[in-house]
C-alpha cells in the first residue's frame, strides 16, 4: 500500500519510512524543507513538500494514499500549547479528508501524565482531555474522529525513543548534565520511565498499519519501566562526571520545566499491543543506547543521517 507519512525526516517518522519501504509499501513523505526532501528521496519515498501548518497539503496527502501515520509534531516547547493546536488541527484535517473511504490512519500520542502515578498504564486507559497545564491532545482528537464514523488508531509512545540521531528527553538531560557538571535524579530515583528502541517502535507502526481500519489503541514501549537514577547513571559514566539525588529547590534549579518529567513515575504495559500486533520488541535497551549509540559523543549523529 501508499502510506502518506507526515514527520516523515523526524527522528522516529524515518524510522517508520524506512520500515515502510523495506517491507514492501511506498511511502509519500511530507517534507518541508529541500534537505528533507533530499533524504526521502535518498530512502526512496515519493515527496510531498509542505508542513503540518498547510491543510491543503495534508488534504492532498491523505486523498492521495490507501493510508496515513501521522507522526509529525513540532517540539517547540517554548510554545507547547501553539504545537499542540497545530497537532490537534492536522489530526482532524486528515481525518475529514479520508471521512468514509475506511483508510487506515494512525495518530501519534504520548503515554507520559496517563493513568495513576505508580500503576501500569495498560491501553484501555483513556487519556485525560488536555488542559492548559498539558494541553497535548493527540489522543482526544483521535478518539472524536471515531466516534464520527471515521476509525483512528492511536500509537502511544514512551517518553523516550531512543537511538542513534535521537534529539529528545535523553539528549536533554545529557546537555543539562555538562551544563551543570552533574548528573541527577529527584529523590531516591526510584521513579520509571518505559522506553523503546526506535526501530521496534517502527515496527509497530508497520504491524499496526497492516492491520487494515481500526479504532484501537496501541503501546509501543519495549521496557516497562527504568529507574530514573539508572538513567541518571548511565549519563554520568558517559561523561564521567558525579551523579547526584536532589531535592526541592536544588531539583528545580537543575531540572528547570523538566522537573515534572524527571519525577514522572509511569510503568507501562504493552502486553496487549505485542500480543494483539505480534510485535516483539528486539532492539537494544535504554541504558545500553545510552552507553553505545553516540549519545555522549562531541557531535552526535543526527537523526535521518
Amino acid at each position: 500500500m501508499q502510506v502518506f507519512v507526515t514527520g516523515a525526516t523526524g527522528f522516529v517518522g524515518s524510522a517508520v519510512t524506512a520500515e515502510l519501504i523495506a517491507n514492501g509499501h511506498r511511502v509519500l513523505g511530507l517534507a518541508r524543507s529541500q534537505r528533507g526532501a533530499y533524504q526521502l528521496v535518498r530512502r526512496g519515498a515519493q515527496v510531498l513538500r509542505g508542513d503540518l501548518e498547510a491543510p491543503e497539503t495534508l488534504r492532498e496527502g491523505a486523498e492521495r494514499c490507501d493510508a496515513v501515520i501521522h507522526t509529525g509534531f513540532v517540539h517547540d516547547f517554548a510554545r507547547f500549547a501553539h504545537s499542540c493546536a497545530i497537532d490537534r488541527a492536522a489530526i482532524e484535517t486528515i481525518g475529514a479528508a479520508i471521512a468514509g473511504t475506511q483508510k487506515p490512519f494512525i495518530v501519534t500520542a504520548g503515554l507520559a501524565g496517563l493513568g495513576i502515578p505508580g500503576e501500569p498504564v495498560t491501553e484501555d486507559v483513556i487519556a485525560p482531555q488536555p488542559t492548559d497545564a498539558y494541553p497535548r491532545a493527540s489522543d482526544s482528537a483521535a478518539r472524536a474522529l471515531t466516534a464520527r464514523g471515521i476509525p483512528t488508531t492511536i500509537m502511544r509512545l514512551p517518553p523516550s525513543v531512543h537511538g542513534r540521531g535521537d534529539h529528545g528527553f535523553v539528549p536533554m538531560l545529557i546537555d543539562m548534565a555538562r551544563r551543570q557538571g552533574r548528573s541527577a535524579y529527584v529523590g531516591e530515583g526510584d521513579n520509571v520511565w518505559p522506553a523503546v528502541h526506535v526501530s521496534d517502535a517502527a515496527r509497530a507502526f508497520r504491524l499496526a498499519i497492516e492491520q487494515g481500519p481500526g479504532a484501537e489503541t496501541f503501546h509501543a514501549a519495549a521496557e516497562a519501566g527504568i529507574a530514573f537514577r539508572e538513567i541518571a547513571r548511565a549519563i554520568a559514566d558517559g561523561l564521567d562526571l558525579p551523579c547526584v539525588s536532589l531535592t526541592g529547590e536544588e531539583a528545580r534549579a537543575h531540572f528547570g520545566w523538566f522537573l515534572g518529567f524527571a519525577s514522572m513515575h509511569q510503568p507501562v504495559s504493552s502486553v496487549w499491543t505485542q500480543e494483539r500486533l505480534g510485535w516483539r520488541p528486539t532492539g537494544p535497551g535504554l541504558l545500553d543506547d545510552i552507553r553505545h549509540a553516540g549519545y555522549v559523543a562531541a557531535d552526535p549523529v543526527p537523526a535521518g543521517l
